[in-house]
């Protein structure tokens, strides 16, 4: 049976990746930030471990603790983060060392402790969930573009490092998913952002719309559909380097080879409300 780590389980993406791996026929080892979720998940009959991928401390607990329960990791799932949204005028030093503490830094560590272990048996594979934006950029949405696009080149580095192991990398890059991640990054920008003092206070009212909405955006699809790469990147000979999923996803990634940068942008200033003012 393989083993697989899998980060921020707590909800969406993580929990149906958790779930799904385990009716697959894995061993899954989850993760959560919050005490009481990983009592959920435990009643829900997962193998769970607290770990907060902004403090070092915790992650060097939760693997120590893993691989008490295995020497033979297979695969590592990065999942758990979140999308600070603001405009960069109003995004302080510490709200962007806050998203990269999590999205960034905790990632990077967290490979790096699982790395020995993979190398020893020679093989593994490791996924990131990135995001659509991790290959373009869309305005208010500046800090967690800059963590995903990070997060790319840190993988995309790795990847060359390691062609002389059987370890593979995949990007999962997803547009819109069911998920809490509008919530939160609701909750993240009232911590960080004064929108009745910023310039932009027209633009954030149709962002704080989208975000409290019960609504589902166009094109949204369920976490199955992340499942489902996550299975072929696990499973197949050889996994693919990009997963996009979702139609904007794939519209992204064709639009930014074929129209020319300036006219990209306007494509996503109106896309992303940077035209109300």
């Amino acid at each position: 049976m393989k083993s697989v780590l899998i980060t921020g389980c707590s909800s969406g993406i993580g929990l149906c990746l958790a779930k799904g791996l385990k009716q697959g026929g894995y061993q899954v080892f989850a993760t959560a930030r919050k005490v009481e979720d990983v009592e959920l998940l435990r009643q829900d009959g997962l193998e769970v471990f607290q770990l907060d991928l902004s403090s070092s401390v915790s992650i060097k607990k939760a693997v120590k603790l893993i691989f008490q329960q295995t020497n033979n990791l297979y695969g590592l799932i990065h999942n758990g983060g979140y999308g600070q949204v603001g405009a960069l005028e109003d995004i302080s030093r510490q709200a962007l060392d806050e998203q990269f503490q999590t999205n960034v830094f905790g990632w990077h560590e967290l490979t790096n402790l699982i790395l020995p272990k993979m190398k020893a048996n020679n093989k593994g594979r490791i996924i990131y969930l990135s995001s659509v934006l991790g290959f373009v950029a869309m305005p208010f949405r500046g800090p967690y573009n800059a963590s995903k696009f990070a997060i790319e080149g840190l993988v995309n580095t790795l990847r060359l490092e390691l062609m002389h192991t059987n370890i593979q990398l995949s990007l999962i890059q997803p547009g819109p998913i069911e998920s809490k991640f509008r919530i939160n990054a609701y909750q993240a920008f009232k911590k960080h952002v004064d929108m009745e003092k910023s310039d932009y206070k027209m633009n954030y009212q149709g962002m704080i719309k989208r975000l409290r909405s019960d609504g589902l955006a166009d094109y949204t699809l369920g976490p199955e559909a992340v499942l489902k790469c996550c299975l072929h990147a696990l499973e197949s000979k050889q996994a693919k380097i990009h997963y996009r999923v979702t139609f904007p996803a794939k519209l992204f990634a064709l639009l930014i080879r074929i129209l020319p940068s300036r006219v990209m942008d306007k494509f996503l200033f109106k896309a992303g409300d940077g035209g109300k003012r």
